[in-house]
Protein backbone atom coordinates (compact mmCIF):
# COMPACT_ATOMS: atom_id res chain seq x y z
CA UNK A 1 0.00 0.00 0.00
CA UNK A 2 1.65 3.53 -1.10
CA UNK A 3 0.71 6.55 -0.01
CA UNK A 4 -0.33 8.59 -2.90
CA UNK A 5 -1.55 12.47 -1.95
CA UNK A 6 -2.57 14.40 1.40
CA UNK A 7 -6.07 15.67 1.78
CA UNK A 8 -5.83 19.12 3.96
CA UNK A 9 -8.07 20.97 5.34
CA UNK A 10 -8.18 24.05 7.76
CA UNK A 11 -11.00 25.19 9.83
CA UNK A 12 -11.85 27.22 13.13
CA UNK A 13 -13.74 25.72 16.09
CA UNK A 14 -15.48 27.26 18.81
CA UNK A 15 -14.76 26.56 22.09
CA UNK A 16 -17.91 25.27 23.99
CA UNK A 17 -17.40 27.92 26.40
CA UNK A 18 -14.00 30.48 25.68
CA UNK A 19 -10.57 29.13 27.67
CA UNK A 20 -8.97 31.31 29.55
CA UNK A 21 -5.83 31.62 30.44
CA UNK A 22 -3.11 33.50 32.67
CA UNK A 23 -1.59 34.04 28.81
CA UNK A 24 -5.28 34.83 27.21
CA UNK A 25 -8.40 33.75 26.18
CA UNK A 26 -8.78 31.09 23.38
CA UNK A 27 -11.83 31.46 21.98
CA UNK A 28 -12.02 29.30 19.14
CA UNK A 29 -9.54 26.14 18.23
CA UNK A 30 -7.57 26.84 14.58
CA UNK A 31 -7.37 23.36 13.62
CA UNK A 32 -5.79 21.67 10.35
CA UNK A 33 -7.03 18.17 9.45
CA UNK A 34 -5.32 16.13 6.75
CA UNK A 35 -6.04 13.07 5.28
CA UNK A 36 -4.02 10.67 3.83
CA UNK A 37 -5.03 9.26 0.70
CA UNK A 38 -3.69 5.34 -0.25
CA UNK A 39 -3.59 3.68 -3.51
CA UNK A 40 -5.43 1.30 -1.93
CA UNK A 41 -8.36 3.48 -0.67
CA UNK A 42 -7.38 3.52 2.75
CA UNK A 43 -7.19 6.85 4.67
CA UNK A 44 -5.77 7.88 7.59
CA UNK A 45 -7.00 11.55 9.62
CA UNK A 46 -5.34 13.81 11.92
CA UNK A 47 -5.71 17.17 13.89
CA UNK A 48 -3.22 19.74 14.23
CA UNK A 49 -4.10 22.41 16.59
CA UNK A 50 -2.14 24.98 16.24
CA UNK A 51 -2.81 27.36 19.36
CA UNK A 52 -3.18 30.39 17.28
CA UNK A 53 -4.80 31.67 14.24
CA UNK A 54 -1.62 32.75 12.99
CA UNK A 55 0.27 29.14 12.65
CA UNK A 56 -2.73 27.57 10.95
CA UNK A 57 -2.08 28.28 7.24
CA UNK A 58 1.77 28.55 8.10
CA UNK A 59 1.22 24.14 9.54
CA UNK A 60 -1.27 23.70 6.50
CA UNK A 61 1.45 24.90 3.62
CA UNK A 62 4.49 23.16 5.33
CA UNK A 63 2.30 19.72 5.00
CA UNK A 64 1.25 20.52 1.87
CA UNK A 65 5.31 20.94 0.99
CA UNK A 66 6.22 17.80 2.34
CA UNK A 67 3.63 15.52 0.39
CA UNK A 68 6.09 14.98 -2.49
CA UNK A 69 8.52 13.61 -0.19
CA UNK A 70 5.92 10.93 0.46
CA UNK A 71 4.04 10.65 -2.23
CA UNK A 72 4.83 7.20 -3.78
CA UNK A 73 6.30 6.03 -0.69
CA UNK A 74 4.97 2.55 0.94
CA UNK A 75 3.17 3.42 4.03
CA UNK A 76 5.27 2.44 6.84
CA UNK A 77 4.78 5.12 9.91
CA UNK A 78 8.01 4.92 11.56
CA UNK A 79 10.35 4.48 8.97
CA UNK A 80 9.12 7.59 7.34
CA UNK A 81 9.23 9.35 10.59
CA UNK A 82 13.09 8.68 10.95
CA UNK A 83 13.51 9.42 6.82
CA UNK A 84 11.22 12.77 7.26
CA UNK A 85 13.04 14.07 10.77
CA UNK A 86 16.71 13.40 9.08
CA UNK A 87 15.62 15.34 6.19
CA UNK A 88 14.39 18.35 8.52
CA UNK A 89 17.25 18.16 11.15
CA UNK A 90 19.03 20.77 9.89
CA UNK A 91 16.01 23.30 10.25
CA UNK A 92 14.79 21.83 13.41
CA UNK A 93 11.96 19.48 13.92
CA UNK A 94 10.20 21.58 16.56
CA UNK A 95 7.50 24.63 16.51
CA UNK A 96 5.36 24.91 13.17
CA UNK A 97 7.92 21.78 11.86
CA UNK A 98 7.07 19.71 14.63
CA UNK A 99 3.49 20.21 14.39
CA UNK A 100 3.59 19.24 10.61
CA UNK A 101 5.70 16.20 10.93
CA UNK A 102 3.49 15.05 14.07
CA UNK A 103 0.04 15.67 12.21
CA UNK A 104 1.51 13.33 9.26
CA UNK A 105 2.86 10.95 11.68
CA UNK A 106 -1.11 10.52 13.80
CA UNK A 107 -2.33 9.96 10.09
CA UNK A 108 0.19 7.39 8.53
CA UNK A 109 -0.69 5.38 11.48
CA UNK A 110 -4.21 5.71 11.21
CA UNK A 111 -4.05 4.74 7.63
CA UNK A 112 -2.15 2.12 8.92
CA UNK A 113 -4.35 0.68 11.47
CA UNK A 114 -7.53 0.90 9.20
CA UNK A 115 -5.72 -0.79 6.55
CA UNK A 116 -5.20 -3.98 9.40
CA UNK A 117 -9.21 -3.55 10.23
CA UNK A 118 -7.64 -3.00 13.87
CA UNK A 119 -8.01 0.28 16.55
CA UNK A 120 -4.91 1.94 16.65
CA UNK A 121 -3.83 0.28 20.35
CA UNK A 122 -4.68 -3.03 19.22
CA UNK A 123 -1.88 -2.21 16.06
CA UNK A 124 0.74 -1.52 18.68
CA UNK A 125 0.03 -4.36 20.99
CA UNK A 126 -2.18 -2.86 23.47
CA UNK A 127 -5.83 -4.01 24.71
CA UNK A 128 -8.54 -1.91 25.18
CA UNK A 129 -8.63 -0.99 28.76
CA UNK A 130 -10.41 1.88 30.19
CA UNK A 131 -8.17 5.04 31.74
CA UNK A 132 -9.57 7.45 34.24
CA UNK A 133 -10.07 10.91 32.40
CA UNK A 134 -10.12 14.29 34.27
CA UNK A 135 -11.76 17.49 32.95
CA UNK A 136 -9.94 20.86 33.00
CA UNK A 137 -10.96 24.42 34.27
CA UNK A 138 -9.70 27.34 32.94
CA UNK A 139 -8.65 30.43 34.78
CA UNK A 140 -11.94 31.55 35.61
CA UNK A 141 -11.66 32.94 39.34
CA UNK A 142 -12.99 31.48 42.72
CA UNK A 143 -16.13 31.03 41.67
CA UNK A 144 -16.60 30.06 38.10
CA UNK A 145 -14.32 27.45 38.49
CA UNK A 146 -15.89 25.95 41.02
CA UNK A 147 -18.82 25.81 39.16
CA UNK A 148 -16.60 24.21 36.19
CA UNK A 149 -15.18 21.75 38.80
CA UNK A 150 -18.45 20.69 39.59
CA UNK A 151 -20.32 20.44 36.32
CA UNK A 152 -17.11 17.89 35.10
CA UNK A 153 -17.81 15.95 38.00
CA UNK A 154 -21.61 15.68 37.22
CA UNK A 155 -20.61 13.78 34.11
CA UNK A 156 -18.74 11.43 35.88
CA UNK A 157 -14.71 12.23 35.57
CA UNK A 158 -12.67 11.20 37.67
CA UNK A 159 -10.60 14.40 38.46
CA UNK A 160 -10.48 17.87 37.48
CA UNK A 161 -7.64 20.28 37.06
CA UNK A 162 -8.06 24.07 36.89
CA UNK A 163 -4.87 26.75 35.86
CA UNK A 164 -4.03 28.99 38.77
CA UNK A 165 -0.83 31.36 39.05
CA UNK A 166 -3.22 34.39 40.62
CA UNK A 167 -1.43 37.53 41.75
CA UNK A 168 -1.81 35.68 45.27
CA UNK A 169 -0.83 32.59 46.82
CA UNK A 170 -4.29 32.89 48.88
CA UNK A 171 -6.34 33.40 45.30
CA UNK A 172 -4.83 30.30 44.28
CA UNK A 173 -5.89 28.32 47.38
CA UNK A 174 -9.27 30.25 47.65
CA UNK A 175 -9.76 28.43 44.19
CA UNK A 176 -8.33 24.73 44.89
CA UNK A 177 -10.62 24.47 47.96
CA UNK A 178 -14.08 26.22 46.16
CA UNK A 179 -13.45 23.77 44.04
CA UNK A 180 -12.98 20.87 46.59
CA UNK A 181 -16.31 22.02 47.85
CA UNK A 182 -17.96 21.61 45.00
CA UNK A 183 -16.82 18.39 43.60
CA UNK A 184 -16.13 16.60 47.02
CA UNK A 185 -13.57 14.23 48.23
CA UNK A 186 -13.49 11.44 45.96
CA UNK A 187 -12.51 13.87 43.00
CA UNK A 188 -8.76 13.86 42.05
CA UNK A 189 -8.08 17.75 41.73
CA UNK A 190 -4.75 18.70 40.19
CA UNK A 191 -3.83 22.22 39.27
CA UNK A 192 -1.80 24.14 36.47
CA UNK A 193 0.70 26.79 36.75
CA UNK A 194 1.88 26.91 33.04
CA UNK A 195 5.11 28.16 33.65
CA UNK A 196 4.12 31.21 35.61
CA UNK A 197 6.33 31.47 38.67
CA UNK A 198 10.05 31.71 39.31
CA UNK A 199 11.56 29.13 41.06
CA UNK A 200 11.80 30.94 44.25
CA UNK A 201 8.21 31.76 44.06
CA UNK A 202 7.48 28.02 43.35
CA UNK A 203 9.09 26.85 46.23
CA UNK A 204 7.13 28.90 48.50
CA UNK A 205 3.59 27.91 47.22
CA UNK A 206 4.39 24.59 46.68
CA UNK A 207 5.16 24.09 50.49
CA UNK A 208 1.67 26.00 50.51
CA UNK A 209 -0.24 23.84 48.86
CA UNK A 210 0.93 20.79 49.97
CA UNK A 211 -1.67 20.39 52.69
CA UNK A 212 -4.19 20.81 50.03
CA UNK A 213 -4.00 16.81 48.88
CA UNK A 214 -3.74 17.55 45.18
CA UNK A 215 -2.96 14.89 42.78
CA UNK A 216 -0.22 17.07 40.76
CA UNK A 217 1.26 20.90 40.68
CA UNK A 218 1.71 20.91 36.91
CA UNK A 219 4.54 23.50 35.44
CA UNK A 220 5.50 25.67 37.98
CA UNK A 221 8.09 27.03 36.23
CA UNK A 222 9.25 26.53 32.46
CA UNK A 223 8.91 23.60 30.78
CA UNK A 224 12.38 23.21 30.12
CA UNK A 225 14.01 23.82 33.12
CA UNK A 226 14.67 20.11 34.11
CA UNK A 227 17.15 20.72 37.04
CA UNK A 228 14.54 23.43 38.61
CA UNK A 229 11.88 20.82 38.24
CA UNK A 230 13.88 18.07 40.05
CA UNK A 231 14.80 20.46 43.03
CA UNK A 232 11.22 21.50 43.58
CA UNK A 233 10.44 17.77 43.31
CA UNK A 234 12.48 17.01 46.15
CA UNK A 235 11.39 19.63 48.81
CA UNK A 236 7.75 18.93 47.74
CA UNK A 237 5.24 16.54 48.72
CA UNK A 238 2.79 16.67 46.53
CA UNK A 239 3.64 15.52 43.17
CA UNK A 240 5.03 17.53 40.06
CA UNK A 241 4.11 16.85 36.70
CA UNK A 242 5.35 18.28 33.24
CA UNK A 243 6.07 17.35 29.52
CA UNK A 244 2.88 18.86 26.99
CA UNK A 245 5.12 21.31 26.43
CA UNK A 246 8.51 18.93 25.81
CA UNK A 247 8.91 18.83 21.88
CA UNK A 248 10.13 15.16 20.89
CA UNK A 249 11.25 12.20 22.44
CA UNK A 250 15.39 14.16 22.95
CA UNK A 251 13.50 16.77 25.32
CA UNK A 252 12.18 14.08 27.26
CA UNK A 253 15.30 12.10 27.65
CA UNK A 254 16.59 14.96 28.87
CA UNK A 255 14.25 15.49 31.76
CA UNK A 256 14.47 11.69 32.85
CA UNK A 257 18.40 12.72 32.48
CA UNK A 258 18.18 15.16 34.59
CA UNK A 259 16.56 12.82 37.13
CA UNK A 260 12.48 13.33 36.26
CA UNK A 261 10.81 10.03 37.54
CA UNK A 262 7.48 10.06 38.85
CA UNK A 263 5.41 11.11 35.94
CA UNK A 264 5.14 13.04 32.89
CA UNK A 265 2.24 14.24 30.76
CA UNK A 266 3.36 13.88 26.93
CA UNK A 267 1.36 15.64 24.11
CA UNK A 268 1.25 13.61 20.91
CA UNK A 269 1.39 16.50 18.33
CA UNK A 270 4.35 17.75 20.58
CA UNK A 271 5.93 14.69 21.55
CA UNK A 272 6.52 13.67 17.79
CA UNK A 273 3.22 12.28 17.43
CA UNK A 274 2.26 8.58 17.51
CA UNK A 275 5.87 7.66 16.78
CA UNK A 276 7.42 9.65 19.11
CA UNK A 277 4.79 8.86 21.44
CA UNK A 278 6.05 5.15 21.65
CA UNK A 279 9.77 5.89 22.47
CA UNK A 280 8.54 8.39 25.61
CA UNK A 281 6.50 5.91 26.64
CA UNK A 282 9.55 3.12 26.57
CA UNK A 283 11.25 5.50 28.58
CA UNK A 284 8.93 6.17 31.19
CA UNK A 285 8.07 2.65 31.93
CA UNK A 286 12.16 1.93 32.26
CA UNK A 287 11.93 4.62 34.91
CA UNK A 288 8.91 3.71 36.35
CA UNK A 289 6.70 6.87 35.99
CA UNK A 290 3.44 7.32 35.03
CA UNK A 291 2.31 8.71 32.01
CA UNK A 292 -0.49 11.15 31.19
CA UNK A 293 -2.28 12.69 28.44
CA UNK A 294 -2.33 16.44 27.12
CA UNK A 295 -5.65 17.26 24.95
CA UNK A 296 -6.29 14.36 21.67
CA UNK A 297 -8.29 12.48 23.50
CA UNK A 298 -9.40 10.42 20.86
CA UNK A 299 -6.01 9.34 19.62
CA UNK A 300 -4.64 10.20 23.10
CA UNK A 301 -6.91 6.95 24.75
CA UNK A 302 -5.74 4.62 22.07
CA UNK A 303 -1.92 5.53 23.06
CA UNK A 304 -2.95 5.67 26.61
CA UNK A 305 -4.27 1.74 26.00
CA UNK A 306 -1.08 0.85 24.69
CA UNK A 307 1.34 2.43 27.17
CA UNK A 308 2.08 0.11 30.33
CA UNK A 309 2.28 3.04 32.89
CA UNK A 310 -0.41 4.96 31.84
CA UNK A 311 -2.22 7.37 34.59
CA UNK A 312 -4.58 9.54 32.92
CA UNK A 313 -6.51 10.56 30.41
CA UNK A 314 -7.03 14.69 29.63
CA UNK A 315 -10.67 14.83 28.58
CA UNK A 316 -11.99 18.10 26.56
CA UNK A 317 -14.75 18.05 24.08
CA UNK A 318 -12.95 21.37 22.11
CA UNK A 319 -12.73 19.80 18.81
CA UNK A 320 -16.17 17.80 19.06
CA UNK A 321 -17.97 19.37 16.50
CA UNK A 322 -15.95 18.10 13.70
CA UNK A 323 -15.83 14.41 14.62
CA UNK A 324 -17.50 11.93 13.42
CA UNK A 325 -17.45 10.07 16.53
CA UNK A 326 -15.89 11.73 19.30
CA UNK A 327 -14.38 9.57 22.29
CA UNK A 328 -16.67 8.30 24.67
CA UNK A 329 -16.60 7.90 28.52
CA UNK A 330 -18.39 5.46 31.05
CA UNK A 331 -18.21 6.48 34.72
CA UNK A 332 -15.60 8.56 34.36
CA UNK A 333 -13.62 6.11 32.16
CA UNK A 334 -12.27 6.14 28.36
CA UNK A 335 -14.13 3.57 26.04
CA UNK A 336 -12.31 2.75 23.15
CA UNK A 337 -13.58 -0.60 22.42
CA UNK A 338 -15.50 -0.31 18.67
CA UNK A 339 -13.28 2.94 17.55
CA UNK A 340 -11.41 2.52 13.89
CA UNK A 341 -8.03 3.35 13.62
CA UNK A 342 -7.09 5.73 15.83
CA UNK A 343 -10.49 7.16 16.58
CA UNK A 344 -10.13 10.44 14.14
CA UNK A 345 -12.53 10.65 11.60
CA UNK A 346 -14.42 14.24 10.60
CA UNK A 347 -18.12 15.25 10.15
CA UNK A 348 -17.77 16.60 6.67
CA UNK A 349 -20.59 18.74 7.26
CA UNK A 350 -19.25 20.27 9.65
CA UNK A 351 -15.73 20.42 8.45
CA UNK A 352 -17.82 22.86 5.85
CA UNK A 353 -19.40 25.07 8.11
CA UNK A 354 -16.21 25.54 10.04
CA UNK A 355 -13.88 25.75 7.02
CA UNK A 356 -11.52 28.95 7.70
Amino acid sequence: MKITAFDIRCVSVPMPVPHRTASGVIAASPLVLLSVQTDAGVQGHSITFTYSPAALRPVAELMKNMEPLLAGQALAPAALWEQLHARFRLLGTQGLVGMALAGIDMALWDAMARAQGLPLHALLGGAPRPVRCYGGVGYDGEKDSALAAEAWAKQGLRGVKAKIGYPTLAEDIAVIRAMRSAVGPQVALMVDYNQSLTPAEARSRLQALDVEGLAWVEEPVMAHDYAGLVELARRARTPLQAGENWWGPMDFRHAFNAGVREQVMPDVMKCGGVTGWLAVSAMAQAYGAGVSSHLWPEVSAQLLAATPTAAWLEYADWWNPVLRQPLRMKEGMSQIDGAAGSGVEFDEAAVGKYTA
